[in-house]
Protein backbone atom coordinates (compact mmCIF):
# COMPACT_ATOMS: atom_id res chain seq x y z
CA UNK A 1 0.00 0.00 0.00
CA UNK A 2 1.43 3.51 -0.87
CA UNK A 3 2.14 5.94 2.40
CA UNK A 4 0.46 8.16 2.80
CA UNK A 5 2.31 11.85 3.14
CA UNK A 6 2.82 14.68 5.26
CA UNK A 7 5.64 17.07 5.60
CA UNK A 8 6.66 21.03 5.67
CA UNK A 9 8.78 23.79 4.11
CA UNK A 10 9.53 26.71 6.26
CA UNK A 11 10.87 29.88 5.93
CA UNK A 12 11.17 32.34 8.81
CA UNK A 13 11.05 35.87 8.55
CA UNK A 14 11.25 37.83 12.13
CA UNK A 15 10.39 34.98 13.83
CA UNK A 16 7.35 34.25 11.86
CA UNK A 17 7.47 30.63 10.44
CA UNK A 18 5.49 30.43 7.00
CA UNK A 19 4.82 26.47 6.64
CA UNK A 20 4.57 25.67 3.23
CA UNK A 21 3.14 21.87 3.71
CA UNK A 22 4.15 19.21 1.03
CA UNK A 23 4.52 15.62 0.65
CA UNK A 24 7.01 13.06 1.89
CA UNK A 25 7.46 10.58 5.07
CA UNK A 26 4.96 8.28 6.70
CA UNK A 27 2.05 9.06 9.13
CA UNK A 28 3.86 8.02 11.98
CA UNK A 29 6.68 10.44 11.14
CA UNK A 30 7.02 14.42 12.48
CA UNK A 31 5.40 16.78 9.64
CA UNK A 32 7.50 19.09 10.61
CA UNK A 33 10.98 20.22 10.42
CA UNK A 34 12.59 22.71 12.41
CA UNK A 35 11.87 26.47 11.87
CA UNK A 36 15.61 26.84 12.70
CA UNK A 37 17.19 24.32 9.90
CA UNK A 38 15.37 25.92 6.72
CA UNK A 39 15.13 29.69 8.43
CA UNK A 40 16.66 32.76 6.57
CA UNK A 41 16.01 36.38 7.84
CA UNK A 42 16.87 39.03 5.76
CA UNK A 43 15.39 43.00 5.48
CA UNK A 44 13.21 41.32 1.84
CA UNK A 45 11.44 38.70 4.21
CA UNK A 46 10.37 41.33 6.39
CA UNK A 47 8.74 43.24 3.99
CA UNK A 48 6.94 39.95 2.62
CA UNK A 49 5.07 38.71 5.90
CA UNK A 50 1.52 39.97 6.20
CA UNK A 51 0.40 41.34 9.65
CA UNK A 52 -2.07 39.66 11.48
CA UNK A 53 -4.93 41.73 12.48
CA UNK A 54 -5.76 40.53 16.44
CA UNK A 55 -9.47 40.72 15.28
CA UNK A 56 -9.50 38.44 12.97
CA UNK A 57 -9.93 34.86 14.59
CA UNK A 58 -8.23 31.98 13.10
CA UNK A 59 -9.74 29.87 10.90
CA UNK A 60 -10.50 25.68 11.54
CA UNK A 61 -8.18 24.34 9.17
CA UNK A 62 -10.13 22.50 6.06
CA UNK A 63 -10.06 19.47 4.05
CA UNK A 64 -11.01 19.30 0.16
CA UNK A 65 -14.78 18.52 1.42
CA UNK A 66 -14.63 22.30 3.36
CA UNK A 67 -12.72 23.69 0.52
CA UNK A 68 -16.40 22.59 -1.43
CA UNK A 69 -18.15 24.48 0.53
CA UNK A 70 -16.41 28.42 0.41
CA UNK A 71 -17.40 30.29 -2.55
CA UNK A 72 -15.04 29.67 -5.55
CA UNK A 73 -12.38 32.48 -6.28
CA UNK A 74 -12.49 35.14 -8.83
CA UNK A 75 -16.48 34.26 -8.65
CA UNK A 76 -15.42 31.14 -11.41
CA UNK A 77 -17.95 28.32 -11.30
CA UNK A 78 -16.53 24.94 -8.64
CA UNK A 79 -15.05 22.64 -11.06
CA UNK A 80 -16.28 18.54 -10.79
CA UNK A 81 -14.82 16.90 -7.95
CA UNK A 82 -11.22 16.14 -7.72
CA UNK A 83 -10.09 12.21 -8.76
CA UNK A 84 -8.55 10.34 -6.10
CA UNK A 85 -5.81 8.58 -6.93
CA UNK A 86 -2.25 7.01 -5.31
CA UNK A 87 0.97 5.57 -7.27
CA UNK A 88 3.87 3.67 -6.49
CA UNK A 89 6.09 5.61 -8.62
CA UNK A 90 5.47 8.16 -11.69
CA UNK A 91 5.52 6.16 -15.40
CA UNK A 92 8.37 7.35 -17.69
CA UNK A 93 7.38 10.62 -19.83
CA UNK A 94 9.94 9.98 -22.13
CA UNK A 95 10.48 14.22 -22.27
CA UNK A 96 12.82 15.36 -24.04
CA UNK A 97 15.59 17.43 -22.46
CA UNK A 98 16.35 19.61 -25.51
CA UNK A 99 12.66 20.39 -25.98
CA UNK A 100 11.61 21.81 -23.14
CA UNK A 101 7.23 21.26 -22.19
CA UNK A 102 5.01 23.83 -21.32
CA UNK A 103 2.51 23.34 -18.55
CA UNK A 104 -0.65 24.93 -18.43
CA UNK A 105 -2.30 25.25 -15.21
CA UNK A 106 -5.65 26.40 -15.50
CA UNK A 107 -6.89 27.89 -12.35
CA UNK A 108 -11.19 29.55 -10.92
CA UNK A 109 -8.64 32.86 -11.62
CA UNK A 110 -7.03 32.17 -15.36
CA UNK A 111 -4.17 30.16 -16.79
CA UNK A 112 -0.71 29.93 -15.85
CA UNK A 113 1.42 29.29 -18.15
CA UNK A 114 4.84 28.12 -17.25
CA UNK A 115 7.76 26.69 -18.87
CA UNK A 116 9.22 23.45 -17.42
CA UNK A 117 13.06 22.65 -17.35
CA UNK A 118 14.03 18.86 -17.89
CA UNK A 119 17.52 19.67 -18.38
CA UNK A 120 17.06 21.19 -14.89
CA UNK A 121 15.54 19.33 -13.23
CA UNK A 122 14.74 15.52 -15.06
CA UNK A 123 12.60 13.52 -12.31
CA UNK A 124 10.56 16.66 -11.18
CA UNK A 125 9.11 17.54 -14.53
CA UNK A 126 8.79 13.63 -15.18
CA UNK A 127 6.47 13.55 -12.37
CA UNK A 128 5.02 16.59 -12.77
CA UNK A 129 3.59 15.64 -16.42
CA UNK A 130 3.22 12.40 -15.29
CA UNK A 131 0.44 13.55 -12.51
CA UNK A 132 -0.95 16.43 -14.68
CA UNK A 133 -1.44 13.81 -17.86
CA UNK A 134 -3.16 11.53 -14.68
CA UNK A 135 -5.57 14.26 -13.84
CA UNK A 136 -4.00 13.80 -10.49
CA UNK A 137 -4.43 17.81 -10.19
CA UNK A 138 -7.79 18.33 -11.30
CA UNK A 139 -10.13 19.74 -8.75
CA UNK A 140 -7.58 19.86 -6.31
CA UNK A 141 -7.25 23.35 -3.95
CA UNK A 142 -4.53 25.63 -3.47
CA UNK A 143 -4.43 25.39 0.63
CA UNK A 144 -2.21 28.39 1.31
CA UNK A 145 -1.48 31.94 0.12
CA UNK A 146 0.85 34.25 0.85
CA UNK A 147 0.51 37.22 -0.78
CA UNK A 148 4.37 38.47 -1.65
CA UNK A 149 5.68 34.67 -1.10
CA UNK A 150 3.98 31.95 -2.60
CA UNK A 151 0.88 30.45 -3.87
CA UNK A 152 0.82 26.46 -2.98
CA UNK A 153 -0.93 23.96 -4.53
CA UNK A 154 -0.65 19.98 -5.56
CA UNK A 155 -2.49 18.36 -2.04
CA UNK A 156 -5.21 16.72 -3.66
CA UNK A 157 -6.82 16.36 0.23
CA UNK A 158 -6.14 20.53 0.99
CA UNK A 159 -4.76 19.91 3.67
CA UNK A 160 -1.61 20.21 3.84
CA UNK A 161 -0.36 16.27 4.30
CA UNK A 162 -1.98 15.49 1.29
CA UNK A 163 0.43 13.31 -1.46
CA UNK A 164 1.02 10.97 -4.60
CA UNK A 165 2.28 7.98 -2.86
CA UNK A 166 5.43 8.03 -3.61
CA UNK A 167 8.61 10.45 -3.41
CA UNK A 168 11.25 11.42 -6.55
CA UNK A 169 14.82 12.47 -5.95
CA UNK A 170 15.96 15.65 -4.96
CA UNK A 171 17.06 18.37 -7.85
CA UNK A 172 18.11 21.54 -5.50
CA UNK A 173 19.23 24.61 -7.55
CA UNK A 174 22.83 25.62 -7.26
CA UNK A 175 23.89 27.98 -3.89
CA UNK A 176 22.99 31.32 -4.35
CA UNK A 177 19.56 30.45 -6.88
CA UNK A 178 16.88 33.26 -5.93
CA UNK A 179 13.12 32.28 -6.08
CA UNK A 180 12.62 35.08 -8.16
CA UNK A 181 8.99 35.91 -8.70
CA UNK A 182 7.41 33.16 -11.43
CA UNK A 183 9.64 30.48 -10.29
CA UNK A 184 8.30 27.15 -10.43
CA UNK A 185 9.37 24.79 -6.88
CA UNK A 186 8.56 21.57 -4.99
CA UNK A 187 7.73 21.77 -1.24
CA UNK A 188 9.34 19.71 0.77
CA UNK A 189 10.07 18.42 4.58
CA UNK A 190 13.85 18.25 3.71
CA UNK A 191 15.95 16.20 1.95
CA UNK A 192 14.38 13.03 0.21
CA UNK A 193 10.25 14.04 1.31
CA UNK A 194 9.53 15.58 -2.92
CA UNK A 195 6.10 14.38 -3.81
CA UNK A 196 2.88 16.50 -5.36
CA UNK A 197 2.76 19.76 -3.78
CA UNK A 198 4.64 22.56 -5.60
CA UNK A 199 4.29 26.64 -4.92
CA UNK A 200 4.62 29.71 -7.64
CA UNK A 201 6.67 32.73 -5.67
CA UNK A 202 5.30 35.86 -5.95
CA UNK A 203 7.89 38.12 -5.03
CA UNK A 204 11.58 37.42 -5.17
CA UNK A 205 11.96 35.15 -1.95
CA UNK A 206 14.83 34.74 0.16
CA UNK A 207 14.66 30.89 0.28
CA UNK A 208 17.45 28.65 0.68
CA UNK A 209 18.12 26.51 -2.34
CA UNK A 210 16.53 23.48 -0.97
CA UNK A 211 13.71 23.12 -2.91
CA UNK A 212 13.57 21.45 -6.56
CA UNK A 213 12.89 24.56 -9.30
CA UNK A 214 11.38 23.16 -12.26
CA UNK A 215 9.91 25.64 -14.32
CA UNK A 216 9.37 29.75 -14.76
CA UNK A 217 5.91 31.37 -15.61
CA UNK A 218 5.95 32.57 -18.76
CA UNK A 219 1.94 33.91 -19.37
CA UNK A 220 -0.74 34.56 -16.60
CA UNK A 221 0.86 37.26 -14.58
CA UNK A 222 -2.33 39.17 -13.87
CA UNK A 223 -3.84 35.37 -12.88
CA UNK A 224 -0.89 35.88 -9.88
CA UNK A 225 -1.72 39.11 -8.95
CA UNK A 226 -5.40 38.51 -8.73
CA UNK A 227 -4.66 35.00 -6.92
CA UNK A 228 -2.78 37.23 -5.03
CA UNK A 229 -5.72 39.21 -4.06
CA UNK A 230 -7.89 36.47 -2.75
CA UNK A 231 -9.11 37.23 0.53
CA UNK A 232 -7.35 35.25 3.50
CA UNK A 233 -8.10 34.19 7.14
CA UNK A 234 -5.82 33.31 9.97
CA UNK A 235 -5.19 29.62 9.49
CA UNK A 236 -4.55 27.11 12.70
CA UNK A 237 -0.68 28.15 12.90
CA UNK A 238 -1.38 31.78 13.00
CA UNK A 239 -0.16 32.43 9.55
CA UNK A 240 -2.40 34.85 7.53
CA UNK A 241 -2.68 32.30 4.55
CA UNK A 242 -6.24 30.70 4.42
CA UNK A 243 -8.17 30.78 1.57
CA UNK A 244 -11.60 32.20 2.35
CA UNK A 245 -12.29 31.63 -1.39
CA UNK A 246 -11.32 28.63 -3.27
CA UNK A 247 -8.51 28.60 -5.66
CA UNK A 248 -8.87 25.57 -7.95
CA UNK A 249 -6.98 24.27 -10.37
CA UNK A 250 -9.63 22.70 -13.41
CA UNK A 251 -6.67 21.03 -15.70
CA UNK A 252 -3.04 20.81 -15.47
CA UNK A 253 -1.94 20.01 -19.73
CA UNK A 254 0.86 19.32 -20.82
CA UNK A 255 2.29 20.72 -24.43
CA UNK A 256 5.42 19.58 -25.93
Amino acid sequence: MPRTPRSRLFAAALGLTLAATACGGDDDASSDTSADTQATTSSQAATTVTEIPLETPPQPALDYAGYRALPTACGADAPPERTEAQFDAPDDMDIDPDSPPTATISTSCGDIVVILTPQQAPATVNSFAFLAESGYFDGTVSHRIVPGFVIQAGDPTATGRGGPGYVIADEFPQPGFLYERGVLAMANAGPGTTGSQFFIVLSDAPLPPQFSVFGTVIEGEEVLDAIAAIPLGVGPTGEQSAPLEALYINTVTIDG
